[in-house]
């Protein structure tokens, strides 16, 4: 479509994602992305980005749910593969999953069959951190790395005359003047489109140098040692409906004792910074249609936020989702 204005709001992963798979699909398209935070300013420059959505992900059906998690980790692998994996911060990654407690705990329906390895872990494997560990799974998955992925998607987004507009939008109504608008404001969507079932989920890690780490694990309490590209990822704490961005000193020493009882060898890793975010989490993942009736016109409307600790994750798939409903309510096919 020709002389076609398209505004994507928010410029985390899920809205640079958003962007640049619409300017593949609408080639001539003029695509702007309107944010208030850009790069490091965004909550998912604080994902660790290991591909391991939870089990309580959930789209408006269990088949939606599946194929957004699909697509993702083909869309994910796939760069990972290309010469520019490396660039784009995508890479493989292998690790355990231990639990204490709980069998299920260590199981994960959504990608048992997705992983090119996901199976039991071995007693001998059991004894690998110490603990009292009954049950545990080994898997392979991917990795994305956000403070590269961002930065090579803006810029591949701005190589196709894509254009970013730094600027906090207070309604919905102030960008009518664009064909479609895609919403992709994460925690921001509480308030311009009053969806108060968007509630935030506050994380804190600790970003530390151990290069020695090569391998992921998990364990009870929400603990979770995650090798990155550059750093270790050390966490963490799920508080729900916290909007406290400051770091807590009791949350840090937790995480610490944490991950340090869980791998032993991070006692003295060089400890480089404390990052806290607010996770965007609604019950059912909202992407979805509408049709914003003001004054003066109709504001065609795609919406793809509330996606949790699992914007990374999962990205890829509801974005092209996303694309697929902005064709739909730009030929008119408006079921709402």
């Amino acid at each position: 479509m020709t002389d076609l204005n398209i505004a994507v709001l928010g410029a985390g992963v899920v809205g640079v994602t958003t962007a640049v798979e619409l300017q593949k699909r609408f080639r001539h398209a003029k695509i702007e992305i309107l944010a208030e935070h850009v790069y490091e300013d965004t909550t998912s420059y604080v994902a660790a980005g290991v591909f391991r959505p939870g089990t309580s992900f959930c789209g408006p059906t269990q088949e939606i749910t599946q194929k957004w998690i699909n697509d993702s980790y083909t869309y994910w692998d796939e760069i990972r593969r290309s010469p520019e994996g490396a660039r784009a911060g995508v890479t493989e990654l292998s690790g355990y999953i231990f639990s204490s407690q709980h069998s299920q705990a260590v199981r994960n329906r959504y990608i048992e069959k997705l992983c090119p390895v996901y199976r039991a872990a071995t007693e001998k494997e059991l004894k690998l951190c110490p603990g009292n560990w009954k049950y545990g799974s080994f898997f392979t998955t991917v990795l994305t790395q956000s403070s590269y992925y961002i930065p090579w998607a803006i810029n591949k987004f701005k190589s196709n005359n894509g254009k970013i507009i730094q600027k906090k939008i207070e309604s919905l109504q102030e960008v009518g003047s664009y064909d479609v608008v895609v919403n992709c404001t994460g925690l921001g969507s509480r308030f311009l489109c009053n969806d108060y079932q968007v509630v935030p989920i506050r994380g804190q890690v600790i970003k530390v140098k151990a290069p020695w780490i090569k391998t992921f694990f998990y364990g009870d309490l929400d603990t979770y040692v995650l090798p990155g590209i550059d750093l270790v990822t050390l966490g963490g704490c799920r508080q729900y409906e916290s909007w406290d961005l400051s770091v807590n000193k009791y949350d840090s020493l937790k995480i610490k004792d944490q991950c340090e009882a869980l791998v032993p060898s991070l006692k003295g890793a060089e400890v480089i910074s404390h990052k806290v975010g607010l996770r965007p989490h609604r019950g059912i993942v909202r992407v979805e249609k509408e049709i914003l009736n003001t004054d003066s016109k109709k504001i065609k409307i795609v919406h793809n936020y509330g996606h949790g600790g699992y914007g990374v994750t999962t990205a890829p798939g509801t974005s092209l989702y996303a694309c697929e409903l902005v064709q739909e309510i730009l030929s008119g096919n408006s079921k709402l």
